[in-house]
């Protein structure tokens, strides 16, 4: 009798789940239901998954509405009525238009009309398919109406958005934060009436008692409509089935592109290849993987024809192949990567390929998918209320000031000292927390399927001007739709600049250098010497302080070396204490011996008995609990966190302990191994994905060994890495550039170099305006050089403030005058916010003014570039109100290995991190005053007595330690040092106050001669 039932995916207005609505309706004795959330169907694909779960039979519709204002409710006949409801919603969305009062003619769906909107409406007619909807409410009116004649199209419309006063009071704060407006003043026509719940099926009937044909009007309404959606792991995959047209053809072609592929591969082809390669071929048609295999090849095929970069990955880089058909670069016989993690029989769902893309490339291949496939969306994911976001609406709404805002945030209040708003805030903060705020883009995933995506969900259209389903990727995996990973990176964009620029600066060794040729970074000794001293600074995941502490303390100097680090650093080994045991299993091989259980070590030989990839939590639960294949990826994914069923994941865990036990394993055992698998199992990296990023890594480091200036341009121009541009600045020039502030004739929009010389990019200029950018360089390029400050003012459009940022930042430096004259020179020619603003018919008069004689020093220079680019040129030790006391730096650590030192450093980055029982430490990064990098740990004691104040110089009184070789700082004491008062507001202050003074003796001397004159 529920045709009006609304979720909290009718965002910012409905309080509960569709499940909670399922629950709601069990309770009531309700047989069926329908979901009409306002313009969104976000629950329907799991609505309808849940229903059989209470007994309930599912019906799916839409609330259209224009923002509150009701406009009608469409109900869902079949599955195709569905789809027609969801292109009729998409086709509003996408083009931002506003629903119409009269409803479409749907071939396969009802339409209802509120009674109040019928009434307002001066046109009665109604077709077969419409009907006039009456809520508990509306009955009062009805029989006073002239719509009680319509006997025959009259149904139930009782809207279902609450379960109880709280629930109501939830709705209007969630009405006040989409309004902006506080509680006090949220309109009455924005809430939803307290009366839109949900009765007992009977007394429902009882009040619509004496009109009985408006419950037969509904109920053969309701008895009309059936939808259905295959959930079961038997479903067929609703993905683009065949890629050619038929399954045959899919099949031939995938056969003769891996043959093709064969010699490109392997040269010489033995018949472990071979073997691989029949029984993957075999598997994946078994599957029904073919077309997935040749979407991707497809797409990858596309981008090398563009010439872009890519980078696939996932566990399809497990795969042959994956290899031969060029998806990945990973070679799973070099590497012996598991099969079975890549694709079993067990395996429903096909093998994960994340393909990355430079994030200059990602949106034109994106455009590509959506033009050469016919039914193609973006995934959608839903960003949820956080904690400290929804106490910031909440308070807003609530009229609190910022400061008790902040102060609720913070987390450090005692609630029996809140007052009683505060507590509200809290108590309903906890209730919409984690409920839907808005839409949003999956971060990667593309759905191509067979069928329209509107049979699934609407779509709509945000600001990438991609159509983007309104449900995310678990509950598509459950119908049966597998993404495509189309993901964006700045890795490969530095790669192919770095390429780009070599080709300018560089041009004779251009030509020598094959970014493809992996197998000769692999083996070439500089490339292996700078990982093993971990100089990666700028490289692709290997320059995290975290990661160069990893490749010191397990002196990699190998890319299967590589490949492990790369899993190894994920969070899930570090937490459950096997990255140690990794380590010192590496430096001591006698120790897997001795630790490591017989069979893990059977297992596990490379990585010394310890779980390292994605794919060892399958070895481990078949090999050595004795799970089956399927079983075992049962597992897997339940640690991911992308199984649904939690209680089939609870039987495959209690199977895990059981079979153990059957085995003669000590209960000591089992836990220690599942303490392991449970740990990391949802963090770490399949061996091939580990394998892909090491590639790309290789690639980064071969650049930065042999083209070092060249590569950190593309980094810096990409927007960086793990680090401030500052620091890859500095790293510039610790390499032998010479770095430049930007200049009127050398700079461009970006870094640029000229043999090892490093301009900086106007684009630095925070406050520069992008159009002032574009004709300076406009100008330079058709008429050449600037010749002079009058020159560049004669031919560029500019106002004062601009041209006193390129002043400042001493852009003009070439024509050797000082700045401060130079910004004179400017005021004289330009008034004040006024530019050139059209071209000069005749060369300009000018007239020759007398300007005095300016200087500017070193120190006002690094504070105006600090200003102006974030960061100074020249070293920040210089800056220093205190020099230092000593010059202890890096290279100092080892003699002090054991004893105490007293060193300096510039902060280039802080961990904040919490030890096991939750207290707060730190590791911190820091530059010495020679320029080289050292690491300090702040353990909880001193953490909690020193803390880091943001971006400076750091003094460090500590004992120097060491671990597996890679040497620290573990600290005792800790201060912040001043720099000196910025010269140019000292001066400022200074003339001030001498005008100040001047002023006075003057007012003084009056008064004196005023008494003389009386």
């Amino acid at each position: 009798m529920y045709l009006n039932c609304h979720t909290y995916y009718s965002l910012r207005y409905g309080t509960f789940s569709e499940v909670a609505l399922l629950e709601l309706a069990r309770e009531n004795e309700v047989a069926r239901l329908a979901l009409t959330d306002i313009n969104n169907t976000s629950a329907c694909l799991n609505f309808v998954r849940r229903a059989a779960d209470f007994g309930i039979q599912p019906i799916l519709g839409i609330d259209f509405r224009n923002g509150v204002d009701s406009c009608f409710v469409g109900i869902a006949k079949n599955n195709e009525g569905y789809r027609e409801l969801n292109d009729f919603l998409s086709h509003h969305l996408h083009r931002e238009k506003k629903i119409p009062s009269k409803a479409p003619v749907f071939q396969h769906a009802f339409v209802i009309y509120p009674f109040e909107k019928v009434l307002l409406n001066d046109q009665y007619h109604f077709s077969d398919h419409e009907y006039i909807g009456i809520s508990v409410a509306d009955l009062r009116r009805l029989p006073f109406s002239r719509l009680i004649e319509y006997k025959d199209k009259l149904v139930v419309l009782q809207p279902v958005t609450f379960r109880n006063k709280r629930d109501f009071n939830a709705h209007r704060l969630l009405r006040a934060i989409d309004n902006n407006v506080l509680l006090s003043k949220l309109p009455q026509e924005e809430q939803a009436s307290p009366e839109e719940k949900m009765f007992p099926v009977r007394n429902l009937a009882e009040v619509f008692s004496e009109h009985s044909f408006i419950l037969k009007n509904t109920e053969k309404l309701m008895q009309a409509c059936s939808i259905h959606f295959d959930f079961s792991p038997e479903r067929e995959s609703q993905n683009l089935r065949t890629y050619l047209g038929s399954r045959e053809e899919d099949e031939a072609l995938l056969e003769e592109l891996c043959q093709k592929g064969l010699p490109y591969r392997y040269p010489e082809v033995d018949d472990r290849i071979r073997n691989r390669l029949a029984k993957e071929l075999e598997l994946i048609r078994d599957k029904g993987f073919v077309s997935y295999f040749l979407i991707n090849w497809d797409i990858v095929s596309e981008a090398r024809k563009r010439g872009f970069y890519y980078v696939g990955r996932g566990s399809g880089a497990n795969s042959i192949v994956a290899y031969l058909l060029r998806i990945t670069d990973v070679d799973p016989i070099e590497l012996d990567l598991y099969f079975e993690r890549f694709i079993n029989l067990y395996r429903t769902n096909p093998p994960d390929f994340d393909i990355d893309f430079s994030w200059k490339d990602r949106e034109e291949i994106t455009q590509y998918i959506f033009d050469r496939f016919p039914h193609v969306a973006l995934l959608g994911t839903y960003v949820t209320f956080k904690s400290r976001g929804v106490i910031r609406e909440l308070g807003k709404v609530f009229g609190l000031p910022k400061a008790e805002i902040d102060f609720l945030c913070e987390g450090h209040y005692n609630p029996s000292e809140l007052d009683g708003v505060s507590l509200l805030v809290l108590k309903y903060g906890n209730l919409i927390k984690d409920m839907p705020n808005y839409l949003s883009i999956h971060a990667g995933g593309i759905l191509i399927s067979e069928k329209p995506l509107h049979a699934f969900s609407a779509t709509h259209l945000p600001p990438k001007g991609f159509p983007t389903t309104q449900f995310d990727m678990v509950i598509a995996e459950d119908v049966g739709l597998y993404k495509f990973d189309i993901l964006g990176q700045r890795g490969l964009a530095k790669i192919k600049e770095t390429i780009e620029i070599l080709a300018l600066n560089r041009p004779e060794e251009y030509a020598s250098v094959d970014i493809h040729d992996i197998k000769a970074f692999k083996q070439d000794p500089k490339v292996n010497s700078m990982i093993r001293s971990a100089q990666c600074m700028g490289c692709f995941y290997v320059e995290s302080p975290a990661m160069r502490m990893l490749l010191r303390k397990l002196e990699v100097d190998t890319y299967l070396g590589l490949v492990a680090a790369s899993s190894i650093i994920r969070p899930g080994v570090a937490q459950s204490g096997m990255m140690r045991e990794y380590i010192m299993r590496h430096r001591n091989p006698g120790r897997a011996e001795e630790k490591g259980h017989p069979v893990m070590l059977d297992i596990m030989p490379e990585t010394y008995g310890v779980m390292v990839y994605q794919e060892d939590v399958i070895k481990v639960a078949h090999y050595f609990a004795g799970l089956t294949l399927g079983e075992a990826d049962v597992l897997r994914r339940g640690m991911s966190g992308k199984y649904r069923s939690r209680e089939e994941f609870q039987k495959i865990k209690d199977k895990f302990v059981e079979n153990c036990r059957r085995k003669g394993y000590e209960d000591s055992l089992i836990d220690e191994v599942w303490h392991q698998v449970a740990s990391f199992a949802g963090y770490a990296f399949a061996k091939g994905h580990s394998a892909s990023y090491a590639v790309e890594s290789y690639q980064s480091l071969f650049l930065r060994t042999y083209y070092p200036l060249e590569y950190l341009v593309a980094v810096l121009n990409n927007g960086g890495g793990f680090y401030r541009p500052e620091f890859y600045v500095h790293e510039a020039r610790m390499l032998g550039a010479v770095i430049h502030a930007p200049c009127i004739n050398r700079s461009i929009a970006v870094n640029c170099i000229y043999g090892k010389e490093i301009y900086l990019g106007f684009a630095y200029l925070k406050e520069l305006e992008a159009r002032v950018m574009d004709r300076i360089l406009k100008e330079r390029k058709a008429r050449g050089l600037f010749l002079s400050l009058e020159d560049f003012l004669d031919r560029v459009m500019i106002s004062i403030e601009q041209v006193s940022i390129l002043i400042r930042i001493d852009a003009f430096r070439f024509t050797g005058i000082n700045k401060h004259e130079l910004l004179w020179e400017a005021h004289l020619f330009l008034n004040k916010g006024n530019a050139i603003d059209h071209p000069k018919l005749f060369p300009p008069v000018h007239q020759d003014f007398s300007i005095p004689h300016l200087h500017s020093t070193e120190l006002e220079t690094a504070f105006t570039q600090w200003e102006l680019l974030g960061f100074c040129l020249c070293s920040p030790f210089r800056l220093l109100k205190e020099p230092p006391k000593n010059d202890h730096g890096s290279k100092d650590l080892p003699r002090y290995e054991g004893r105490y030192i007293d060193i300096y450093g510039y902060l280039v980055t802080v961990k904040n991190t919490k030890t096991h029982t939750g207290k707060r430490m730190n590791f911190a990064t820091l530059v010495d005053q020679q320029g080289e990098v050292f690491d300090t740990v702040l353990f909880p004691p001193v953490a909690a007595k020193y803390r880091f104040r943001g971006r400076g110089i750091y003094r460090f009184y500590g004992k120097v330690v060491s671990e597996f070789g890679f040497l620290s700082i573990e600290v005792m004491k800790m201060q912040k040092e001043d720099y000196i008062q910025d010269p140019r507001y000292a001066e400022m202050k200074t003339a001030t106050q001498s005008r100040l003074l001047n002023d006075r003796r003057e007012e003084v001397i009056d008064k004196g001669e005023e008494q003389e004159e009386r």
